[in-house]
C-alpha cells in the first residue's frame, strides 16, 4: 500500500542539493587556481568545496571561499577526496596538474584520475578544461549565467 497526502496538502519540498566540488592544484599550479576561483567567486561560492590541504588555505585567504580543507596531496589529500569521491559525494573535480614536475605521490594521482573514470565524474586537468566545465556547470545551476 503506497502513502498519499490530504487532498490539498502540498507535497514536502526539500532545497535542493548543493553541488559537491573538489579542487586540487599542484604546487606550480596554485596560483593558477587562484586565479581560476576568482574567475568564477560567485559561482564557487554557492557550492560545496573540498581541497588539499595548501590550495584550500590559498581559496580561503586569497578569494574568500568557503572550503572543506583535507590533508595536502603528497600525505594523503588526494586518497581522500578520491574517498569521497567514490561514494558518491563529490560531483566534479578541478584538479590542476603539473606535467613537466615529478610528484612523489604520483601512484595518488592517478588513483583519484582513474576514481574518476570509474565513477563517471568531470575531471578538469587545466585551465582550458576548468574553465569549459565550470562554465558549463554554472549554465546549468539556476540563478547564475555564464560569463560573456
Amino acid at each position: 500500500m503506497t502513502a498519499s497526502l490530504p487532498t490539498g496538502a502540498a507535497a514536502p519540498t526539500t532545497a535542493p542539493a548543493r553541488l559537491r566540488l573538489a579542487l586540487i592544484a599542484h604546487d606550480g599550479k596554485k596560483d593558477e587556481m587562484v586565479m581560476l576561483a576568482t574567475e568564477f567567486a560567485d559561482f564557487l561560492g554557492g557550492c560545496e568545496l573540498i581541497a588539499t590541504g595548501t590550495t584550500g588555505t590559498r581559496l580561503a585567504a586569497e578569494v574568500g571561499l568557503t572550503v572543506e580543507r583535507m590533508l595536502s596531496g603528497p600525505l594523503g589529500g588526494d586518497l581522500q577526496i578520491g574517498a569521497r569521491l567514490a561514494v558518491g559525494l563529490v560531483d566534479a573535480v578541478v584538479f590542476l596538474r603539473d606535467p613537466m614536475t615529478p610528484q612523489p605521490h604520483e601512484p595518488d594521482i592517478n588513483a583519484l584520475v582513474r576514481a574518476c573514470d570509474v565513477h563517471d565524474v568531470a575531471c578538469a586537468t587545466n585551465l582550458s578544461s576548468a574553465r569549459l566545465m565550470l562554465n558549463s556547470l554554472r549554465a546549468a545551476v539556476p540563478g547564475t549565467r555564464p560569463r560573456e
